[in-house]
């Protein structure tokens, strides 16, 4: 399942494995295939990677590009 959260701080991402600062936006999604981590882990990524893995993406809704982490 994804959640696209907004931090509260002490979150790292666990692809780059850098600080998700206070008020940026990422994303929690349960990793149930067991190809990356533990069956059933929670996994967090930063909007960069969250981009580069396809799990997030712009849309333009009323002339104005947003980002979203759901299909």
């Amino acid at each position: 399942m994804r959640r696209g959260v907004i931090s509260l701080g002490e979150i790292h991402c666990d692809q780059c494995h850098r600080l998700i600062p206070h008020g940026e936006r990422y994303l929690a999604i349960d990793e149930e295939d067991g190809t990356e981590v533990a069956k059933g882990k929670m996994v967090y990524y930063c909007t960069e990677c969250a981009l580069k893995k396809g799990y997030a993406s712009y849309r333009v809704e009323k002339s104005e590009r947003i980002l979203t982490f759901f299909p």
